[in-house]
């Protein structure tokens, strides 16, 4: 099997693996190829097997990604998914490899991703990445971590922008979710979210990011999604109905 790179030219007859059979996340899968279609113009890469199948990978140049960390030079890998029966298949490895050769050629100093301290959903486990030589360089509360690979000597090594160590945001009293376009499942969950919440009484404030400048002042590193609660980070787990009402439910303990 092959691999096909998206361009300006071919985006609009592929799929982008995310959501292409989730009739729910049409919204948002449009607003992804918005998005996309944008950064492609600017370097990013989006790399996927040429099957109908969430199989890719997508980088970019920091100087343009959306992760708000200090690392100049160097490629980020934004999303790195192989699901199904593509697993144990070897193309993790196949892409990762395309990764680092695009990035050498480009004169890259290294690659860096976020990860976390154990596999969560939406994230990229940091097992496969340590087997593969990366390295931890870097930590953010409550459970993140910088993971990068040196391609020169003389590389800097990667750190998280400060805004994003704590975990917090100011205090709306209720619910902030920060999120981008970087994912086609956002509108439909985010707009469930605040139904929701406004349901129960409670504010729910949605920022998007839509510029490298927000991303980099982003109080989370995750700048695909992050839910607070009180000014308090609560997950960067896309939530669905159930939970997200347990989430309110654990809100209400702490308002008692």
């Amino acid at each position: 099997m092959d691999f096909i790179t998206l361009t300006k030219d071919n985006i609009e007859n592929e799929h982008i693996c995310c959501a292409f059979s989730d009739k729910k996340s049409i919204e948002g899968y449009k607003a992804k190829k918005q998005w996309l279609e944008k950064q492609i113009k600017n370097g990013y890469v989006f790399i996927k097997l040429n099957e109908r199948a969430k199989v890719f990978i997508e980088y970019a140049p920091s100087e343009i990604a959306y992760l708000p960390v200090h690392a100049p030079n160097y490629m980020v890998i934004n999303c790195f998914w192989v699901s199904g029966k593509y697993k144990d298949n070897g193309y993790g490895k196949k892409l990762l490899n395309k990764c680092i050769e695009d990035s050498k050629k480009k004169g890259k100093d290294g690659i860096v991703i976020l990860s976390s301290d154990k596999k969560r959903p939406f994230m990229s486990h940091k097992k496969f990445f340590l087997k593969h030589g990366f390295e931890k360089c870097d930590i953010a509360k409550p459970y993140f971590e910088l993971l990068y690979l040196k391609l020169k000597d003389e590389a800097a090594i990667p750190q998280f922008e400060e805004t994003t160590r704590n975990a917090t945001c100011h205090n709306n009293g209720g619910f902030k979710v920060y999120y981008s376009n970087q994912c086609p499942y956002m509108n439909y969950y985010i707009d469930l979210q605040s139904r929701i919440a406004k349901e129960e009484g409670y504010i729910f404030e949605k920022v998007l990011i839509d510029s490298r400048e927000k991303a980099f002042k982003n109080p989370s590193p995750f700048t695909i999604y992050s839910l607070f609660y009180n000014g308090n980070f609560i997950t960067q787990e896309l939530t669905a109905e159930k939970k997200f009402r347990k989430i309110i439910e654990e809100a209400s303990k702490r308002n008692v």
